[in-house]
């Protein structure tokens, strides 16, 4: 569903996520401001490459972002050439690489919260010890669901923050910092929670 979706709005939503907000800029500063010097990021569900990859390339930092939504991948390829651009499903991609950071902003909460788990551990799986993820999850509990944006149908499925936070310790991370980003409304804004996260934290 959200493929074609997203294929559909490619040209507005590239539009509509020209510029970071506010509330990001502090979550990628985290993140880079304890990389090496060259490194390497994944950004898991990364659409047009703007502006998550975009940030990071204007930095040096080598990305790899991976959507399975061709046209957006498309203008991603052609705006930053210096990316490395692949095409696949966030629930079946196997990193091919080791990382010194990793960035899966906006995109989980658009796959079943079953397959959430197993990417979540491929992906630190891929890291450098002490390397760090930022993410963000749905913050409320709800049941899967289906939302409309500029025309198009939308999956939205999440575990609520805590039991995130509880998967990744299971997984040896140390959460370094996590906070709502918006909460939950009674209407149809179900939250979002941001999460920085260290890979096999000490």
């Amino acid at each position: 569903m959200n493929r074609q979706s997203y294929n559909a709005i490619a040209k507005d939503w590239d539009n509509a996520r020209a510029t970071l907000l506010p509330y990001e800029i502090p979550f990628l500063e985290r993140l880079t401001q304890h990389l090496p010097k060259p490194a390497k990021v994944l950004d898991l569900g990364c659409g047009t490459g703007r502006p998550v990859a975009e940030f990071l390339l204007q930095k040096g930092i080598a990305v790899t972002g991976v959507d399975q939504a061709e046209d957006l991948l498309a203008l991603a390829k052609e705006r930053f050439p210096a990316g490395r651009w692949l095409q696949a499903k966030m629930e079946t991609f196997e990193p091919d690489e080791i990382y010194d950071g990793a960035v899966i902003w906006d995109s989980l909460f658009h796959i079943p919260r079953e397959h959430h788990e197993p990417i979540l551990r491929r992906v630190l799986g891929s890291l450098r010890q002490a390397s760090r993820l930022i993410l963000t999850v749905g913050g409320s509990d709800h049941p899967p669901f289906t939302d409309t944006m500029f025309g198009q149908t939308f999956f939205y499925d999440s575990h609520t923050p805590s039991a995130v936070i509880n998967i990744l310790k299971t997984l040896d991370a140390g959460i370094e910092h996590a906070e709502f980003i918006n909460p939950p409304t009674t209407g149809r804004d179900k939250g979002r929670y941001g999460i920085i996260a260290i890979a096999r934290a000490a």
